[in-house]
């Protein structure tokens, strides 16, 4: 399976990964964040991250279902 590259813009300084999921909805509410990160491998610059709460910034990059995002302001 090929990886998808895409670009996500943000306002604002950062993002929460939560808020990041559901903005690529890959969730559709903030329950599922949990449950979707524990049975998930979600990179973040190429590291595992299960912080709901982690702040996603510009230049980040965040792997997740298959796809490579990229954030830019």
């Amino acid at each position: 399976m090929a990886e998808t590259k895409k670009t996500v813009s943000i306002k604002g300084e950062y993002i929460t990964l939560g808020q990041f999921l559901k903005k690529v909805d890959l969730i559709q509410t903030g329950g599922e964040e949990r449950p979707y990160l524990a049975m998930h491998d979600v990179l973040v610059n190429g590291e595992r991250d299960i912080r709901r709460g982690r702040k996603i910034r510009p230049g980040d990059e965040v792997e997740a279902d298959g796809t490579t995002y990229t954030i830019c302001s």
